[in-house]
């Protein structure tokens, strides 16, 4: 027998389970795409013949990947069995954390959310919003009444950029002590979760695509303005980081301030909201919501410390739209809240800057963008992992 007679007879058996391996993942994404199916409707849609359709529904019902979800009965031939993926085959974890609220959700494989909690961020040190984070994470998979092995990948939303080399957080400026090394670590080790940890603007962008008014979109920036001012930029359906994950870190570019130059977090946040209001006379307690709310009862001081962020955020927007090109900007965040008072100012201002005018639209997902972004990532590794785990017994 000659050599290559034994490398072809060695590889064979691998190279039939990795066949067959290819043709369970392409039944399980095209009924995760496209809805439930039936074997005949698999084999017409995939290629494949209806004796190996078959045996991978087969083998994917068995590892309890996909599951029976009801019958076709059609004008003439036999009654057809639908199969659908399984939900519960697996779980994946999503946080926000934010420097007002922590949101975390526990989600099937389908999306769908099964617990979930929304809590004060009270924590005025790290070590505290690293247990807060723990703690709320923990009750809520117990909420959720699913074993916490079957929660199989998390992601961590957070202000800043997660060095992945020196294991921790840049740049939150707003959650003082965030930048400590280990602090992931620690949250990870303590929940027994993989956790990725990715920027909120960005994780907000993808939500927003996912799921909200960038849907469709060739390319869009997601502009989360709040405590702070962050940008995530989507294209042809992928996160655009940069070379160092910085991309989109607008609040750095300097801005001219009246008495010395400031950087443009300075000048578009809430607190610059707050800020202009009180220069403009207003007083007492002031948070950027009650600056808007003044505005829409008519208060003058209100609605020029508006007319003066509508006129900053459209500066941002011209900024994104000169380096950029997309063909959407989507207005969220806390301030991004009270689109009905900025989005006119905007416009205008949008239109007196540059002669580039992409469409601006606010945030359909609201608060919810960051952890349902989050939610997003999670499930497309907590999904791999699932099907690994399931076909290949590790």
């Amino acid at each position: 027998m000659a050599a290559s007679d034994v490398i072809e007879q060695q590889e064979q058996p691998w190279n039939r389970r990795r066949l067959r391996s290819t043709n369970e993942r392409l039944l399980l994404d095209r009924l995760r795409n496209a809805g439930a199916a039936s074997r005949a409707q698999l084999a017409r849609e995939t290629g494949l013949s209806k004796p190996t359709v078959s045996s991978a529904l087969a083998s994917l019902e068995t590892a309890g990947l996909v599951h029976e979800v009801g019958t076709l009965a059609p004008e003439r031939g036999r009654t057809a069995v639908l199969y659908a993926p399984d939900p519960a085959a697996g779980y994946a974890l999503g946080v926000d954390i934010g420097r007002g609220w922590l949101r975390v959700a526990v989600v099937d494989l389908d999306g769908t959310v099964v617990s979930r909690s929304d809590v004060r961020n009270r924590a005025r040190a790290s070590a505290a919003l690293a247990d807060l984070v723990v703690d709320t994470a923990r009750q809520v998979i117990a909420d959720s009444g699913v074993d916490p092995a079957e929660v199989v990948h998390g992601v961590v939303g957070t202000p800043g950029v997660y060095d992945e080399k020196q294991r921790r957080v840049r740049y939150a400026m707003h959650l003082p002590g965030w930048g400590r090394a280990g602090l992931v670590d620690r949250m990870r080790e303590e929940l027994g979760v993989p956790l990725e940890v990715h920027n909120d603007a960005n994780l907000a962008a993808l939500g927003e695509y996912t799921y909200g008014v960038g849907t469709g979109s060739r390319l869009f920036a997601y502009i989360l303005i709040g405590t702070g001012l962050g940008m995530g930029v989507v294209s042809e359906g992928r996160l655009f980081t940069g070379a160092h994950g910085l991309a989109g870190e607008i609040g750095f570019l300097p801005w001219p301030g009246r008495h010395k130059p400031e950087r443009l977090e300075d000048a578009v946040s809430g607190v610059a909201v707050v800020e202009a209001a009180r220069e403009f006379g207003m007083s007492g307690q002031l948070t950027a919501k009650a600056v808007f709310d003044a505005a829409r009862r008519g208060h003058p001081a209100a609605l020029r410390a508006v007319e003066l962020e509508g006129e900053r955020i459209a500066h941002t927007v011209a900024a994104a739209a000169a380096v950029l090109d997309p063909d959407l900007v989507v207005l969220g965040g806390g301030v991004g809240h009270s689109v009905d008072l900025l989005l006119g100012p905007v416009q205008e201002h949008v239109r007196a800057l540059t002669p580039l005018r992409p469409r601006i639209a606010p945030s359909r997902l609201g608060e919810d963008a960051v952890l349902l972004g989050a939610v997003a990532t999670a499930l497309d590794t907590a999904r791999d992992l699932v099907f690994e785990r399931r076909t290949t017994g590790v």
